[in-house]
């Protein structure tokens, strides 16, 4: 089966559709926006009609745009956004709690005598950014009725009844064996969710069902969470090599083979993808504000877009002794510490925007290097290249910074929408069965290389001065 797919990512901000053929490339393409609701106290929400309704725009958009059939969908999520809804009406029963949202902490701080058991269980550190602390928190505090689960699990049953997530998406639940890539029958009793009805755990590409949203019948043969399809597009299919993509947060993942490694180095071990029940690992770090910092700093009025960072960065030589550590919304790994707050140090009378806008790009690109460092670590050899993707890609000011603080080369993608080409690689894949995944995935050459133009010694001091900074904030 050949044609067009049309590949959908579900992200934070909005959700982002392509029509993609094989051979022609992207035929089309469609957007419809999102918007989270920020409140006091880390809470973060979405209205999960806002959800659906934006898939369904984005999808039909791109189909429009494209005048074509197409014989397949896969569906890219965010991935710890977690709801209760009704299994019988697809009803949503509460707001969708986004990754970003604090307010299962209490559930996390009850549970931390077995904080090592479900980090060996599961690969991820017990956190409320993952989906577990905040299913239970809903259970706890909102509703006990109807199903608890990852907002990706509720939008494949509203596009086509099944009741569904893939291996990698359920790998950021800390509910799945990570061994096993099956639900962790202790895992769910530690979180007093021991009876709750869970989605089948399927391959990231296998027929789920077909759905009729979008104008005709298609079936839906790809499903993943956004971070592992952005890893699958960039070719990162083996150890040695690491992806990181600058969203709403920035996010870097190394693949470790075909099993999981449990470092001690604060990174996440998670599920990569499953293909024909064979399931690949991968190592996994976040800055949670990225993209959501140079947001902030245009709120503040020191730019006025993220289009401003190079022009307004470009009128000063470096950052004149400002240091900012961007933990608007907490640090994660490898510090794992959520209730901080960002920090500004080193600000005079002289300090300009272009010095924040350099202090903000350099802290950036230094959580992103430790993160790198911790990954080289954990794999026992250093990462060869770091290729990225994302918005913020665009900006050669923190692209140049990040290759400067790594000291590695960074090969951006020429693939804008790298997520959304994941999620339309395993499409292909669930519909062609005997495709190899080299076949399915698109042509990759880099739009840009940046080499580090500073030395080690040069790049090791301003590491130093970033991490002084952190210490200083994590100090009690």
């Amino acid at each position: 089966m050949t044609g067009p797919v049309l590949a959908v990512d579900q992200g934070t901000s909005g959700t982002k559709a392509l029509v993609v053929c094989p051979e022609r490339g992207v035929l089309g393409t469609g957007f419809a926006e999102v918007r989270p609701r920020h409140l006091p106290g880390g809470l973060v929400e979405v209205d999960p009609a806002r959800l659906y309704d934006s898939v369904v725009r984005a999808g039909r958009q791109a189909l429009a745009e494209a005048g074509e059939d197409v014989v397949a969908c896969g569906l890219a999520n965010q991935g710890e956004t977690v709801l209760a809804w009704d299994p019988a009406t697809g009803r949503p029963l509460t707001g969708a709690l986004v990754w970003q949202d604090r307010r299962a902490a209490s559930v996390c701080a009850e549970l931390a005598e077995h904080a090592e058991e479900l980090r060996q269980l599961t690969g991820l550190p017990l956190d409320p950014y993952f989906a577990a602390p905040k299913m239970a928190w809903i259970r706890r505090h909102l509703t006990r009725d109807g199903v608890v689960t990852t907002s990706d699990a509720w939008l494949v049953h509203r596009l086509t009844g099944a009741f569904a997530t893939d291996a990698a998406t359920a790998g950021r639940t800390q509910l799945l064996d990570l061994d096993r890539a099956e639900w962790s029958p202790r895992a769910l009793d530690l979180y007093g969710l021991a009876g709750e009805r869970l989605p089948e755990v399927t391959d990231t590409a296998r027929l789920v069902g077909t759905t009729r949203a979008f104008g005709p019948e298609i079936p839906l043969t790809g499903l993943i969470v956004d971070q592992q399809a952005a890893l699958l597009a960039q070719r990162v299919t083996g150890p040695g090599a690491a992806k990181c993509t600058y969203g709403t947060g920035a996010f870097l993942l190394a693949h470790t083979g075909d099993r999981p490694r449990r470092g001690a180095s604060g990174l996440v071990s998670c599920v990569a993808w499953r293909l024909d029940g064979h399931t690949a690992y991968c190592l996994d770090g976040q800055v949670y504000t990225a993209a959501s910092a140079v947001r902030w700093l245009t709120g503040l009025g020191v730019i006025s877009s993220a289009a401003d960072l190079d022009p307004v960065g470009g009128t000063v030589p470096d950052s004149g002794g400002v240091t900012f550590v961007p933990a608007l919304a907490g640090l994660a790994a490898p510090w794992w510490r959520g209730d901080v707050r960002g920090t500004l140090t080193g600000l005079g009378l002289d300090t300009t925007p272009g010095h924040l806008v350099r202090a903000l790009c350099e802290g950036i690109a230094a959580q992103v290097a430790e993160l790198a460092d911790a990954a080289a670590g954990d794999l026992g050899a250093p990462l060869d290249t770091l290729r990225v993707d994302g918005g913020l890609t665009r900006s050669a000011l923190l692209m140049q910074t990040q290759a400067d603080l790594l000291q590695r080369p960074v090969e951006v993608s020429a693939l804008p929408d790298a997520t959304a080409l994941g999620a339309a690689a395993l499409a292909r894949l669930g519909a062609q069965p005997g495709l190899s995944v080299e076949d399915a995935l698109p042509g990759w050459e880099p739009a840009a290389v940046y080499e580090p133009r500073i030395s080690a010694d040069r790049a090791a001091e301003r590491r130093a001065g970033f991490r002084g900074a952190v210490t200083a904030l994590l100090a009690p």
